[in-house]
């Protein structure tokens, strides 16, 4: 049987930590942005705090730039309420169940778990939102562990090289998506993995031209900065 995507012929388009050209990073307007542009999913980041609640930040200590409020902290020792008190573009950093609760039905939310032993806290929050999710992460131990907790709950694994075989790793993590940066991305590695039953989410698409030839290639998600841009890219290559 021919390899269908869930998405149809073309790739879902994804934006990376929400709409980051237009708004702040892994904030509320900047996750709300993408869906407006025409997203069907976001990817984020997420930290768990001393008192174990699940935020949405790249770094493991909170990004401070010129113009936000607050002091640096390290969110793993500061309480919900101690990182929330940092304010980023003047938002607060959100918490995951802000953010699904905030995402559209429809939508899709992709988790990637940046810190490791918060595998439980990911998953119960996910849960208790209804909304459509994935968790993926560097460690491939945290999509192995997140599948022994949640069989419905689908999982990836990034990577930054081309392995010999590439479905080993989606294989030992038990994972279904492969979150490949786009330069190590080739027809071949797309056929295989779709041949496995998996996925490939190339990561970070800005170009027009590497858009077109992984859309050739079959990928199933584009992960970009500029969701608008890329939402009309892969519109104009909808059959008529």
């Amino acid at each position: 049987m021919a390899y269908e995507h869930v998405h149809g012929p073309l790739p879902e388009v994804i934006g990376h930590r929400g709409s980051p050209r237009e708004f702040r990073e892994n904030t509320l307007p900047s996750f709300a942005r993408a869906f407006a542009a025409g997203a069907e999913g976001v990817e984020l980041d997420v930290h768990a705090t001393l008192d174990r609640v699940v935020v949405v930040h790249h770094d493991a200590v909170t990004n401070v730039r010129p113009g936000d409020s607050g002091t640096r902290v390290a969110i793993a020792e500061s309480s919900v309420g101690k990182v929330q008190a940092v304010l980023v573009a003047g938002e607060r950093i959100p918490t995951l169940a802000e953010v699904l609760r905030a995402a559209p039905e429809a939508g899709m939310v992709y988790v990637e778990v940046k810190a490791s032993g918060i595998e439980q806290e990911v998953v119960t929050t996910i849960r208790s939102s209804g909304r459509r999710c994935a968790v993926h992460s560097f460690d491939h131990r945290v999509a192995r562990r997140v599948g022994e907790l949640a069989r419905e709950i689908p999982t990836g694994i990034l990577q930054t090289s081309y392995p010999i075989d590439p479905i080993r790793p989606l294989r030992d993590a038990g994972a279904r998506d492969l979150w490949q940066q786009w330069g190590l991305v080739d027809e071949v590695l797309v056929e295989r993995v779709h041949a496995s039953g998996g996925r490939v989410i190339a990561w970070t698409v800005n170009d027009a031209d590497v858009a077109n030839r992984l859309i050739d290639w079959r990928v199933d998600g584009i992960c970009t900065d500029a969701p608008a841009d890329m939402r009309a890219l892969v519109d104009a290559r909808t059959p008529r």
